[in-house]
């Protein structure tokens, strides 16, 4: 179903590992509003979307979240490479380093692990697309949260690039939302999926 091109959407070169800074950033994987629920969400949503323009959006976007995923895990990898077992301890990472060396595993900055719970796949197009609008904006603002903790122009500059996808992406369910509400008539008010049985 996809091409898949090996290298990253956009480029990760870190000099100085902070294994403090990837404790945070991998909340950006697998966190609440991270890429990984992100990928799961349009990528399910997109099956019982009863528009072809949105469903477009819904795989496009999908599908660019799991690039998104690649870089947050490599930036992530190479904060935390060669590093000291006093330099680990020292950052605190020392619990995650325990439970999954410098492996990436989803989870939030808070250490809680990644869950299908923090996002939703209703089946409704309305109800789904207000999801992913809010969705965009939630991670949005964990970028801008993240940025205010570090000055590393090697990790300023993926993690904006990171930032601006979710602008853009925010604005292509805006136009998702606009093909959904140019569907709607009294017949179809609340943007129902045609195929699903036992429509009024």
């Amino acid at each position: 179903m996809w091409q898949y091109e090996k290298k990253l959407q956009y480029p990760v070169k870190i000099k100085n590992p902070n294994p403090a800074l990837a404790k945070l950033i991998i909340t950006a994987y697998g966190g609440p509003d991270g890429e990984a629920g992100a990928a799961m969400r349009y990528l399910s949503q997109r099956y019982s979307m009863p528009y072809k323009e949105v469903i477009g959006i819904l795989t496009d976007v999908g599908t660019e979240e799991l690039a998104h995923q690649e870089i947050v895990s490599a930036i992530v990898y190479q904060l935390t490479r060669n590093l000291t077992p006093e330099q680990i301890k020292e950052a605190g990472f020392d619990a995650y380093f325990v439970d999954h060396t410098t492996g990436i595993y989803p989870v939030a900055a808070s250490g809680v692990p990644f869950t299908a719970a923090s996002f939703q796949s209703k089946g409704d197009a309305i109800t789904d697309i207000m999801e992913d609008l809010a969705a965009e904006q939630k991670a949005r603002t964990t970028y801008d949260n993240i940025i205010r903790f570090t000055d590393d122009p090697d990790v300023l500059d993926p993690i904006r690039f990171l930032r601006q996808r979710e602008v853009t992406h925010f604005q292509r369910f805006g136009d998702g939302l606009r093909v959904i509400r140019d569907n709607l008539s009294s017949k179809n008010f609340y943007a129902y999926n045609p195929e699903f049985p036992g429509k009024k």
